[in-house]
C-alpha cells in the first residue's frame, strides 16, 4: 500500500488554495518580470507582514534565494560564517561560493545553532589582505536539525554582527515552522530581531515553486535587481510566484500549514517514545525528527515510507512531516516500525 513518505516537506504536493491562486491568475496577459499588478499587491502584503521598509525580490528556489541574498551583501573577498550543517554549506553544491566568490567559514554546531561564542573563532584577520574578510553571519530558521532559535538568540547574534560591521542573513526555508513553534509573528522573528536579509521559504510550506528574498531596507537592496538577473533568478511570468505568496500570506494559511506539520512531528516523536529501538537525537521544535535506529530497520522501512539517512556512520535518519501529513500517516508509520522490529526478534 502507498503511504506518504517522511523524506522532505519538498515532496508534498501543492496546497489547494495555492493551486487555486495559480489557476486564478492564469487568465489573459500581464506585463512580465514583475511589472504586473499581482506582483505589486503581493509585495504590499509582504510589507504588511514584515514591515513597510522591506524590499522584496521573488526567485525560483531556495538555493537561488540564499545565493542572491549573500551576493547582495558581499564582495568576492568576503567570508560568510555559518553552521557546519547549514544548507548553504552542505546542500547547495558550492553555489554560494561559486557565484558570490566568498569563502564559507563553518562552525561545528551539534544542534544546528550558532552562538556568539562559536562565531568568535572566525572573528580575526580584519584588514589583513591574506585573509578572507568576514562580512555575513548566516543562520537557518528552523535549523537543518529541526531546532529553533529563540527571538532573544537571534537578537544576540544580530547585535554582535552589527557591532562588528557584519550583516545577519537568515535562511528561512522553514521560517513558518519556526514562527508556529514559537507562537510569534514573522516580523518579530526576523526584522524586529535584527535580521538584515531573509530568504523566505514557500516551497516547503505548500507552494509549487518560488521563494522570496526580503531585505530590511532599500539601501541594502540597491543593486539586487541586477544581481538577480545575472543569477538567472528573474522569473518572466512573475505573477505565478506572486500569486502563490498572496495565497500563503492571506488568512493565515502559512501558519495553518506550519502548525499542521509541526503538530504531526510532535505526534510522531511522542509515539516513538514507546519504541526503545529508536533514539530521537534532537529536540523536536519544528517539523523534523532525527533519530538513531537499528541498521536492519532502515531499508525495509524505506520501502514502505521513503526517507533519508542523515548520518550513515551512526544510522541516524531524518523524518520530515508536511502540511498534508495527517494522524493516519503517523499511525501507519509506527505500525510498520513495530512490524519490522517484531520480524527481527
Amino acid at each position: 500500500m502507498y503511504h506518504k513518505g517522511f523524506a522532505s516537506d519538498n515532496n508534498a504536493g501543492v496546497h489547494p488554495a495555492v493551486m487555486q491562486a495559480l489557476s486564478g491568475v492564469n487568465k489573459g496577459h500581464a506585463v512580465g518580470y514583475g511589472e504586473d499588478t499581482i506582483t505589486a499587491s503581493a509585495i504590499e502584503l509582504f510589507k504588511e507582514v514584515l514591515g513597510d521598509s522591506v524590499e522584496v525580490f521573488f526567485v525560483y528556489n531556495g538555493t537561488g534565494a540564499n545565493v542572491l541574498a549573500l551576493q547582495a551583501l558581499t564582495q568576492s573577498y568576503n567570508a560568510v560564517i555559518c553552521s557546519d550543517v547549514a544548507h548553504i554549506h552542505v546542500d547547495e553544491c558550492g553555489a554560494p561560493e561559486k557565484l558570490s566568490g566568498c569563502k564559507l567559514l563553518t562552525v561545528h554546531s551539534p544542534n544546528g545553532k550558532l552562538t556568539v561564542d562559536l562565531i568568535k573563532q572566525h572573528m580575526h584577520g580584519f584588514g589583513f589582505e591574506h585573509h578572507a574578510q568576514p562580512k555575513v553571519i548566516s543562520i537557518t530558521q528552523a535549523t537543518e536539525l529541526g531546532t529553533v532559535y529563540s527571538i532573544e538568540e537571534i537578537k544576540t547574534i544580530a547585535e554582535f554582527a552589527h557591532e562588528n560591521g557584519l550583516y545577519l542573513h537568515m535562511d528561512g526555508a522553514r521560517l513558518a515552522n519556526a514562527a508556529a513553534s514559537l507562537q510569534c509573528s514573522l516580523k518579530e522573528l526576523t526584522f524586529d530581531a535584527g535580521v538584515d536579509v531573509l530568504s523566505f521559504g514557500g516551497t516547503k510550506n505548500g507552494l509549487m515553486f518560488g521563494e522570496a528574498v526580503v531585505f530590511a531596507n532599500r539601501q541594502l537592496a540597491e543593486n539586487v535587481k541586477y544581481v538577480r538577473k545575472q543569477s538567472a533568478q528573474l522569473h518572466s511570468k512573475m505573477r505565478f510566484i506572486a500569486a502563490q505568496f498572496k495565497a500563503l500570506l492571506s488568512n493565515g494559511l502559512w501558519l495553518d500549514n506550519a502548525r499542521q506539520a509541526n503538530q504531526m512531528a510532535i505526534l510522531l516523536a511522542d509515539r516513538l517514545k514507546a519504541i526503545p529501538q529508536v533514539e530521537v537525537t534532537q529536540k523536536v521544535d519544528s517539523n523534523g525528527i532525527f533519530a538513531i535506529v537499528p541498521e536492519w530497520l532502515i531499508e525495509p522501512l524505506q520501502k514502505s515510507f521513503f526517507f533519508y539517512v542523515w548520518d550513515e556512520s551512526r544510522d541516524e535518519v531524518r523524518w520530515m512531516t508536511s502540511f498534508d501529513t495527517v494522524p493516519e500517516d503517523i499511525d501507519a508509520f509506527i505500525e510498520r516500525i513495530k512490524e519490522i522490529i517484531a520480524q527481527n526478534k
